[in-house]
């Protein structure tokens, strides 16, 4: 289970995408005019319409530079193996919660708030790759084994911090399934690409559910951008969208 929550995103992002493209043809100052202006919506077609046109041409073109312009920022909450995934992509800045100066010893590790439990312990969740590989337990005995691990390097890291080891040191204890708090921002063009390879079929599964509350992020804040997406997904990933 992730939980993702937007703490800022760049007012009006769409307009600004629009606004920054416009800006290499146009011959005024696209700061200064009004958007409809800036758009030259004289011939009838509705503003709307003309920001969606642009900005399908710009996604189907692969013209990702003025999606830079625009940011979100982001706190959300994963295991510290999905933390290993998402802070491979060089364009976001992160600040993680530390293990060096916060005490975990209050985690639960029966709660999937605390640790994470992989959905492939149930075999109701096991997608088709999974399929092919020989199953030796039972969901039970699969939940069992992950909880006993869980609980005594949770144990093994009390007994540590209680005993006066530096909790820098005792964290080493602590398994890779262990929850922590992230903040992340990032520009649009780097939220696309995470939306894509992350959320693509064969992406581990935690990190899949990431991609998938960002995208949800971007289905409200960016409708028309996210409506183009949607339709034309395929076309749109064969263009570079990482830098």
């Amino acid at each position: 289970m992730v939980e993702t929550r937007l703490l800022s995103i760049t007012p009006d992002a769409e307009e600004l995408v629009c606004r920054c493209a416009r800006n290499d043809y146009y011959p005024g100052k696209v700061w200064e005019d009004d958007f409809e202006t800036v758009m030259e919506s004289v011939d009838g077609t509705s503003i709307q319409k003309k920001k969606h046109n642009l900005l399908k041409k710009l996604m189907l073109r692969g013209h990702w530079g003025v999606f830079e312009h625009p940011s979100m920022s982001l706190w959300f909450r994963v295991s510290r193996a999905c933390m290993a995934q998402i802070t491979r992509h060089r364009h976001v800045s992160f600040d993680i919660q530390s293990m060096r100066y916060v005490n975990f010893s209050k985690l639960d590790p029966t709660s999937e708030e605390d640790i994470h439990y992989p959905r492939t312990w149930d075999a109701e969740k096991v997608k088709a790759r999974e399929g092919t590989r020989a199953i030796t337990m039972s969901v039970d005995e699969r939940r069992a084994l992950i909880e006993e691990t869980y609980s005594q390097c949770l144990e093994a890291y009390n007994d540590l911090v209680e005993a006066g080891m530096p909790k820098e040191d005792a964290r080493m204890l602590l398994p890779i399934g262990t929850k922590v708090n992230i903040t992340a921002s990032m520009n649009l063009r780097t939220a696309f690409h995470i939306v894509s390879m992350r959320g693509a079929g064969d992406a581990q599964a935690e990190i899949q559910e990431l991609a998938d509350s960002i995208r949800e992020v971007m289905d409200e804040h960016l409708p028309t951008a996210m409506k183009i997406w949607n339709e034309n997904k395929t076309a749109i990933e064969r263009q570079r969208l990482s830098p």
